[in-house]
């Protein structure tokens, strides 16, 4: 049957592989879920599947005999348990019949698995909207976001994934007749060369994207020939079994081993994420999260790790044509999903002169007030406001937001108190903004994960520029905004940032922000600093999941 997926998914891989190279717009998945795409009844059959959820069992799985079900996912819109068990097996179950599988999924041609796993991207393709709530209900996204983080904007990301280590894996010939002239005789050898997978591979998922940060890793592994134990957060589950029980479903239509593919969750006794990822038998990590976390799983000898860590992002304001349209901008980018997402800005240097707006300078004092207005008159939108914050997925960022205060900073904006309208019991907490002088950099020289925004005063923007970029190549950052009218300055800011690897965006105004990546064409987070150690999908994303070994004897007579 994987023949007959290689010929329905042949356009489609060929496509992924050419838009990789040509890094301009490309979305396999529709991003709008409008029902002439995905059906007149998508959204209220995808809600009803959520609400049949909560309080039952997840039976979906193709895993065998689990010695038990635990589940602790929290709805942050309804600060109530949505009672969901999933099948819980130990470490040394999981990891003894992935090496089962691995040795079935390995001998698999590269083409039929990158065809396998394409099909298995369209069976969630139909449960996007049963993602779009599980995702809602787990992390606290807003629905639009929701469903396009966890369903389209993830597939088109692992869709990405598979199209890389596809052409990797064929990128040399399988075999070839070797010829060297020797003078009166030539030397003839026949070669051949396998790509072989490394072995058992362990995606360990975050609690506020759990399919947009997990699926790279885990089709880069699944794609290159390595079975994948998929851990996700204990508090955001439900999305990534819904895609899990869809892979299993394929690849046993297909003949192979379930267990290609599982799912791992926690006991509430026993947190088995460490027993994993040390496990000698798990050759491969892929690992989002916090920084205290994945410098240990950098640290596990012989592994293959790929981490995404905390970043210190930045905002460097210089000179802009139109402060009011950066001004809305910026407030968007700080406000949406209530700041949390590894790309959300959260230092923002500005020279004490004040910054260049057309021909004339707007006192700093000015440009601080714009942004905070800006901020208040977005959340404070009835239509706009709940949609751009969602809610807080983690009860400790909202205890965040309110220890702020603590670091000694100027209080421009302080409140963090903010109803949702369509649910009364969400964990909801609007933006706050604090001023820190440049000399304290102990107060912005780590990730406030959540909706906290630093404004630090500079000299000029040379020391803007200096800040940021060491904050960066110290501390980490995935993503860097800059507004300038200069081309110099440009220039220098690109160069610094480069040097602390991180990408900026120039100028943005309008409907794109600092926070957004493109599948297919931004590479997110580039492993050149702190942030990370890796970058999907860029070629060492897939190359460093297998090995090239090779076979060669004399051509017969």
């Amino acid at each position: 049957m994987a023949t007959n997926l290689a010929d329905k998914h042949k356009n489609t891989l060929e496509t992924a592989v050419r838009a990789l190279h040509e890094r301009t717009f490309f979305a396999h998945f529709p991003e709008n879920p409008t029902p002439d795409v995905y059906g007149e009844n998508a959204d209220k059959e995808g809600r009803e599947k959520y609400t049949n959820r909560l309080n039952n069992k997840f039976e979906e799985l193709l895993q065998e005999n689990p010695e038990n079900w635990a589940g602790q996912e929290d709805s942050p819109y309804e600060q109530s348990a949505l009672g969901i068990k999933y099948p819980y097996f130990s470490p040394e179950t999981l990891v003894t019949r992935a090496e089962e599988a691995y040795h079935q999924w390995r001998k698999v041609k590269p083409a039929d698995r990158a065809a396998i796993l394409v099909e298995t991207l369209d069976r969630m393709k139909e449960r996007f909207f049963e993602i779009a709530y599980a995702t809602m209900h787990t992390t606290g996204q807003a629905y639009m976001m929701s469903f396009q983080a966890s369903g389209p904007h993830a597939a088109d990301r692992a869709l990405e994934a598979i199209a890389a280590g596809y052409e990797e894996q064929t990128r040399f010939p399988e075999s070839t007749e070797w010829e060297k002239p020797m003078g009166k005789y030539n030397l003839k050898l026949n070669k051949t060369w396998k790509a072989v997978p490394k072995g058992v591979a362990l995606v360990i998922g975050c609690s506020t994207f759990p399919t947009w940060n997990t699926v790279p890793g885990m089709y880069a592994s699944l794609v290159t020939g390595n079975p994948v134990i998929v851990k996700p957060h204990p508090k955001a589950v439900l999305p990534i079994a819904i895609v899990v029980a869809e892979v299993q479903k394929v690849l046993q239509e297909n003949g192979l081993n379930p267990n290609i593919c599982q799912l791992a969750v926690d006991a509430e006794d026993r947190l088995i994420t460490k027993e994993l990822a040390e496990d000698p038998k798990v050759k491969l990590i892929d690992y989002t999260g916090g920084t205290e976390f994945g410098n240990y799983i950098e640290s596990l000898k012989g592994k293959t790790v790929f981490t995404e860590k905390a970043g210190v992002n930045s905002i460097i304001l210089d000179s802009v044509q139109d402060m009011d349209k950066v001004a809305q901008n910026l407030a968007f980018s700080v406000s949406l999903y209530s700041g949390q997402m590894c790309t959300a800005p959260q230092n923002f240097f500005i020279p004490e002169s004040g910054v260049k707006v057309g021909g004339e300078i707007m006192p700093y004092e000015e440009v601080v007030k714009k942004i905070s207005e800006a901020i208040t008159g977005l959340i404070n939108n009835p239509k706009a406001g709940p949609h751009i914050l969602g809610a807080i997925q983690n009860p400790a960022t909202s205890a965040r937001v309110k220890e702020a205060s603590g670091m000694g900073g100027n209080a421009v904006l302080t409140t963090c108190d903010i109803s949702n309208p369509m649910f009364a019991n969400a964990r909801t907490c609007s933006p706050v903004i604090y001023e820190v002088e440049a000399a304290n950099k102990d107060a912005y020289s780590r990730e406030l994960f959540g909706p906290i925004m630093l404004i630090i005063k500079t000299k000029d923007t040379d020391q803007s520029i200096e800040l940021a970029s060491s904050m960066a190549r110290e501390h980490g950052a995935i993503s860097c905004g800059a507004y300038t009218t200069d081309a110099t300055i440009k220039e220098k800011i690109m160069d610094e940032m480069s040097l602390a690897g991180t990408p900026v965006s120039f100028n943005l105004t309008g409907g794109i922000f600092v926070n957004q990546n493109a599948s297919f064409s931004d590479f997110h987070v580039t492993g050149g600093n702190p942030a990370g150690n890796a970058s999907f999908t860029n070629p060492e994303f897939v190359i460093k999941r297998f090995t090239w070994v090779g076979f060669r004897e004399p051509v017969a007579g």
